[in-house]
């Protein structure tokens, strides 16, 4: 009988903490459900060869390191991207920057989608990084490839892929990117500035990493190819 009361409690409990896992999965895949894109890229080239071009390139590849190189990035997260910067009534927009608000803003949302079709079949030009301190380079790779165990921050690469090129469609492209643009969004991430990720998840990642990590993390991105 105590037998298999226990048998009984074992397995009310697994039922239980697979409810959860379950609850959990579902719960991430409503809160990261991203736009699909089908975008005609040759619509989206007259956009991006025009209006784009300023800060990121014809082609995409940006040669100004605060702004992001665009060339090869995965569509769907291109598109939610635009969407997240543009104002929509009295609500204000999910991701904040007063230059792209006003980019997007006379963009409909079939525009994001050929703008993104057209930047994902462009080939990138990796950045290239000034630092040549091999050992800070070190210490991004192990941070990127593994992890700190120490302060709990998980592998970039887990979500990120090992040689950067994301997991689509929720986690973006890293590899070749400017490290100032990296820096500077892995700040908004620390700062609040930028909270549009899945479940806010870079915010619990970045509030335990240093200002040397990050650094070291976003120089050794971009050796990535």
């Amino acid at each position: 009988m105590k037998t298999l009361k226990s048998s009984i409690l074992q397995n009310m409990k697994v039922i239980k903490n697979t409810a959860v896992i379950f609850a959990f999965i579902f719960s991430n895949q409503i809160l990261a459900d991203t736009p699909s894109t089908h975008g005609d890229s040759e619509k989206g080239k007259e956009i991006a060869t025009g209006v784009c071009a300023g800060c990121h390139n014809a082609d995409g590849n940006s040669v100004i390191p605060n702004n992001p190189t665009l060339a090869g990035q995965h569509p769907e997260y291109i598109t939610k991207q635009l969407m997240d910067f543009k104002v929509e009534g009295d609500s204000p927009a999910k991701r904040d920057s007063q230059v792209m608000a006003s980019m997007v803003a006379a963009l409909s949302a079939d525009d994001m989608q050929n703008i993104a079709a057209y930047y994902a079949q462009q080939k990138i030009t990796p950045a290239t990084t000034s630092n040549s301190d091999e050992s800070l380079l070190e210490v991004g790779k192990r941070i990127y490839d593994g992890g700190n165990l120490e302060n709990n921050v998980p592998a970039c690469s887990s979500c990120h892929s090992p040689n950067g090129a994301g997991i689509p469609p929720h986690y973006p492209k890293l590899a070749g990117q400017h490290p100032a643009y990296t820096i500077s969004q892995l700040d908004a991430f620390y700062r609040g500035g930028r909270a549009n990720d899945i479940n806010n998840s870079m915010q619990k990642v970045v509030l335990r990493m240093s200002a040397q990590e990050i650094k070291a993390v976003a120089e050794y991105i971009a050796t990535l190819q």
